[in-house]
């Protein structure tokens, strides 16, 4: 439920929460049954995200009182930091099937998504060229961020699997098939965020190849690095006119009412806004109640050419959360959502590796916590293999693949 519900969003957007819900559910019912906590001993890795929360609950007394309603919404919207922590905490890892099935119910609801987000391209195809040549995007289920992040997480996933031959006959078949259409499907969609995290994630797994000396494999990996923009650039209108459009809005930055127009120079002036927020509140921060105020009040100051609607937030989440909690909260956030990923350094977890590059480089260009869809993609994808890495510090692979743990 919470997997299939980040693509349920614009007509059924509780289904995720529904899922979280019943998840906090089993983990009372093992609690009670079992009077025991599966994981205790991991209490470090999984305390750092409550943090998070508690620095959200903190921030209530930097609120000013006409923003405490949006203090609370926001304080709901974060509840998954301490929910599905706790849940993970209190549950023991799931057995290897299960964890399988559930990257590969994944991997099926991202394809079917993006076969429909296929066919309506076809159906429509100039109309969406037209859109891309306009900084706009193809509609998608979910949004076409949060989704690009999904198709690189659900590409890393057939990768892995069919990397470590956990699959057998038309299974094999079917995940590498879905792979393949998913890689080239994300430069159909050219979303920059989701293709960066692509290749991102290409270097990566060259880099691990190599030390493992699979020469072929990462010879291959580094091939389709390069075929696939130069293929997409001469035969996908959409990737071609989003690079273009790309360029453009690079080369407009100087002009401030570009950002009526362009989503890149919009973005670099919400950096610019964002700072001189903070340069007033450099600690302790503006408070994240408060910040859209304070933005609209410095926008008005420093850049009166951008229009009231076009005022974005600040579009990275470092510089967001420097902001709304200063300097400190942001060293807090960054040493208690990286901690397990330090955990983790000697365990082979690909899937943990590969969902924090994936996250902390939308980060970059994206508020990616500051929604419901973005925050529980970040989170669940992150809890999923943490609790599974357990402590096993190096790979465990059976020929047949039954025992191997896609952490």
């Amino acid at each position: 439920m919470v997997i299939t519900g980040l693509f349920t969003f614009p007509f059924f957007r509780v289904l995720s929460s529904i899922g979280q819900g019943c998840l906090l559910l089993c983990a009372l019912a093992y609690l009670k049954q079992f009077r025991q906590i599966a994981q205790f001993r991991k209490w470090p890795v999984y305390a750092g995200f409550a943090l998070i929360f508690l620095m959200h609950l903190a921030a209530g007394a930097n609120t000013s009182v006409p923003n405490t309603s949006e203090f609370w919404r926001d304080i709901i919207l974060q509840l998954p930091f301490l929910l599905l922590p706790l849940c993970f905490w209190i549950l023991p890892p799931l057995q290897s099937d299960d964890l399988k099935r559930l990257y590969k119910l994944l991997l099926l609801v991202t394809t079917f998504s993006a076969i429909g987000s296929t066919i309506y391209y076809l159906f429509n195809a100039d109309y969406i060229n037209e859109l891309y040549i306009h900084s706009k995007i193809m509609p998608t289920v979910p949004d076409h961020i949060r989704f690009s992040l999904l198709i690189v997480l659900s590409i890393a996933v057939g990768a892995v699997m069919l990397n470590r031959g956990a699959l057998r006959g038309w299974r094999r078949a079917a995940v590498l098939g879905a792979t393949i259409f998913l890689a080239g499907f994300l430069h159909l969609l050219a979303v920059r965020s989701g293709l960066v995290a692509l290749y991102m994630l290409a270097v990566v797994a060259i880099g691990y190849l190599l030390k493992k000396r699979d020469w072929r494999k990462a010879g291959f990996v580094a091939l389709m690095m390069v075929l696939l923009p130069m293929v997409s650039y001469f035969t996908l209108p959409t990737f071609y006119n989003k690079y273009h459009n790309t360029k453009e809005d690079a080369s407009k930055v100087e002009q401030t009412h570009s950002a009526n127009n362009y989503s890149l120079v919009g973005r670099v002036y919400s950096y610019q806004t964002a700072i001189r927020v903070w340069e007033d509140h450099p600690l302790f921060g503006v408070g994240k109640a408060d910040l859209r105020d304070e933005m609209s009040a410095r926008y008005r100051e420093f850049f009166p050419q951008i229009d009231e609607e076009h005022q974005i937030q600040p579009h990275n989440q470092f510089l967001f959360y420097l902001v709304a909690f200063g300097a400190l909260g942001l060293a807090l956030f960054i040493i208690a959502f990286y901690y397990p990923l330090w955990w983790a350094r000697r365990r082979h977890a690909p899937m943990l590796v590969a969902q924090y590059i994936i996250v902390t480089l939308s980060f970059m260009v994206e508020p990616t916590m500051e929604g419901q869809t973005g925050l529980t993609f970040s989170l669940f994808f992150l809890l999923l293999p943490l609790s599974s890495v357990a402590d096993c510090r190096k790979e465990q692979v059976v020929r047949k693949g039954l025992k191997w743990r896609p952490a």
